[in-house]
């Protein structure tokens, strides 16, 4: 049975492994002939989810799934499926049969079929040479049966496709642009938590005059700088999807501790505001239809909003001012009123208790239509996602969630979403593995991919982890990295996934990298070549500086926002490349070449339609770089043409050789 917690199989490259792909590096198997000599050709099996592999990723409980295998040809006599039903609790079996050879004549094809039902399936090869046996599945091949890291198969679970197809743009609203001056919030306009209000000019520090203020910084960026800069973002860089970090009322810049889920804050615009920016998002006047992601904070509140109450800000009774408040059974006190259940402890933030299904804050929060999820989905809003901040917490009684409840409260908020819009996006933050709330198909649609992208391309390109601690690895274990995170997810997540460089909590990729704009390059091209949704934290697109959190929120530098800044133009020919191709999107990913010596990685990405080789280099200085496209089964005499550069290639003996610089890449289509 699946283990559905998986472990991410980080640096576990086996020695096998490795063997084999130093034996396969750059021959085909024409030249190491594969035969039936009770020996499984490793590197010549694959199989993942993709179209050519997988005739439905997304299946209905009607629709029988028809899978195929890839082997060397010639190379094994059998090959099987095993697949695990949760609807009887049992193991079963389906025979391959031989099907086709690839185009080069390098590989054989096997295929099976497992029958069409409403349950989830996992499921993994068994491939036979005689007296020998391999098993692949999502997490790798291995010579004895695998307990873990099956492929899955979720019938009726999908994702949205605007998700899968888009670029996402990551902006937190005071720092971006400041389109109305007359909403600004002014020196000393009001105080909270004994800070008052501070107006810094553009482009100056965002650390407070006044130690521990810092959240009292205002800059005055607002949803009509927003609105005012979608050329920038849908044209200048190409992104088609905008997530927007707290937007409602709230005493500080961040607004994490919401006042009012109701209201857009006043330093921000207004409620008709919103209404006329996702308009705007969605219509093509300022460049292609668009998306809105909303951040929701709904594992707290702040200790200002009604139903808590605190400093007496409200006519009516909050929880913290009365235990015969109507919201009372809101939140968790241990001793009434000073004592209560908050986000970290943090007092200014106390914790949503969820209570029982169908209880008053699961109605407030999603249950009902009246409730702030769904009615932000609906018109005259009509936004196409929510981002669920800190969800693996959402609980009842002051617990710290990621337990049962929790999981019945993200299933309820699922329905209670898709209800609304079956093609919005749910989109949970989450640090590690986040499949116990997306494997399921019953939850999230997919996650902050801070495991799988952000920790381990920071690590290879800049050597310091996210939080700009001391942190190198080699590529192969990068590989490997990738690869793990990957088995921990069903394709359509993994699809889905929001691939970022940075965030609002973190440092900047830009300082990580020492201010290399080069580097820069390189995390780019990884990040709109890979699998998942690219997700550009505004100003990393030219490379902006920043430490930890406030730093990482400095302004957005408008005399570099344009094409004519390198990095910009580098996101905005990238993005354009990932749109041409949607092999770079929903297509198969297949690693080619890891070279810890040079630092050099390579992997396609491939679909009937075209095959892509993607070709990267770490190092500072440039490298001969020889990919076995043969993998992908491209033809010699076939042309490669490497669409950033305009430069093509022939291939000859299974491969092409090409230069590429340090710090950049080269992605090579057929």
């Amino acid at each position: 049975m699946r283990n559905h917690v998986q472990k991410a199989h980080r640096g576990k490259v086996t020695v096998a492994i490795l063997a084999a792909l130093a034996l396969y590096a750059l021959y085909p198997p024409a030249l190491l002939a594969a035969s039936n000599d009770n020996n499984v050709e490793w590197n010549g099996l694959f199989h993942d989810q993709g179209p050519l592999y997988d005739n439905y990723a997304e299946p209905t409980a009607a629709q029988a799934v028809t899978l195929t295998l890839r082997t060397f040809k010639g190379d094994i006599t059998s090959a099987n499926i095993k697949y695990y039903d949760s609807a009887d609790g049992l193991f079963h079996w389906v025979a391959m049969s031989w099907s086709a050879n690839d185009a080069t004549g390098n590989f054989d094809f096997w295929k099976g079929t497992i029958p069409a039902s409403a349950s989830k399936k996992y499921y993994r090869f068994q491939i036979n040479d005689g007296t020998a046996t391999a098993w692949l599945n999502a997490a790798g091949t291995t010579s004895a049966e695998p307990s873990s890291g099956d492929f899955f198969i979720l019938p009726g679970f999908t994702t949205p496709a605007w998700m899968k197809n888009g670029v996402m743009y990551q902006i937190f609203p005071d720092r971006f642009y400041n389109g109305n001056t007359a909403n600004d919030v002014t020196n000393g306009q009001y105080t909270y938590a004994g800070c008052a209000t501070e107006k810094h000019a553009w482009g100056s520090s965002v650390v407070s005059n006044v130690g521990g203020c810092n959240s009292a910084v205002f800059f005055g960026g607002d949803l009509a700088g927003v609105d005012q800069k979608l050329g920038y973002i849908k044209n200048t860089v190409g992104a088609d999807i905008i997530y927007l970090n707290p937007i409602f009322l709230s005493p500080t810049n961040h607004k994490y501790d919401t006042e009012d889920y109701t209201q857009v804050d006043p330093a921000f615009g207004s409620n008709t505001l919103l209404q006329t920016l996702a308009a705007d998002i969605h219509g093509t006047a300022n460049g292609p239809k668009g998306y809105l992601i909303l951040d929701g904070v709904f594992n707290h509140t702040g200790d200002t909003h009604a139903w808590f109450d605190r400093y007496n800000w409200w006519t009516t009774s909050g929880a913290y001012e009365s235990q015969s408040s109507p919201w009372y059974g809101y939140y968790t006190f241990q001793t009434w009123p000073n004592t209560y259940s908050a986000f970290f402890g943090i007092s200014s933030m106390p914790k949503l208790d969820y209570g029982a299904s169908g209880s008053a804050v699961r109605n407030a929060i999603y249950g009902s239509s009246t409730s702030v999820v769904q009615t932000y989905l609906k018109a005259p809003y009509s936004i196409d996602g929510w981002r669920l901040d800190a969800a693996q917490y959402f609980d009842a009684g002051g617990n710290n969630g990621s337990d049962a409840t929790n999981h019945q409260i993200t299933a309820e908020l699922r329905n209670a979403v898709k209800s609304v819009n079956p093609n919005a996006e749910i989109l949970g933050e989450f640090w590690g593995n986040a499949g116990p709330w997306t494997a399921g198909g019953d939850q999230w649609d997919s996650a902050m991919n801070y495991d799988g992208f952000m920790q381990p391309v920071s690590e290879w390109i800049t050597g310091q982890d996210y939080n700009g601690n001391a942190a190198s690895i080699p590529v192969s274990q990068f590989d490997s990295w990738l690869h793990g995170t990957r088995a921990n997810y069903p394709t359509n997540v993994q699809q889905t996934m929001s691939n970022a460089l940075g965030s609002h909590d973190v440092t900047r990729f830009g300082t990580r990298a020492g201010g290399d704009i080069w580097k820069t390059y390189l995390a780019l091209f990884v990040q709109m070549t890979y699998v998942g949704t690219p997700t550009i934290y505004y100003g990393d697109e030219y490379g902006m500086q920043g430490g930890a959190d406030p730093d990482n929120r400095r302004t957005f530098d408008w005399t570099v926002g344009s094409s004519t800044n390198s990095a910009v133009a580098l996101a905005q020919k990238l993005i354009a490349i990932r749109n041409a191709y949607p092999a770079l999107r929903t297509g198969s990913f297949m690693t080619l070449l890891t070279d810890d010596t040079n630092k050099l990685y390579a992997y396609g990405r491939f679909d009937a339609a075209n095959r892509i080789a993607v070709v990267l280099n770490n190092d500072s200085v440039t490298h001969s770089v020889t990919v076995p496209v043969w993998q992908l089964s491209v033809t010699n005499g076939s042309v490669l043409t490497d669409k950033v550069s305009g430069t093509s290639y022939t291939v000859q003996n299974g491969q092409v050789t090409l230069n590429v610089n340090g710090h950049y890449g080269a992605i090579l289509a057929q």
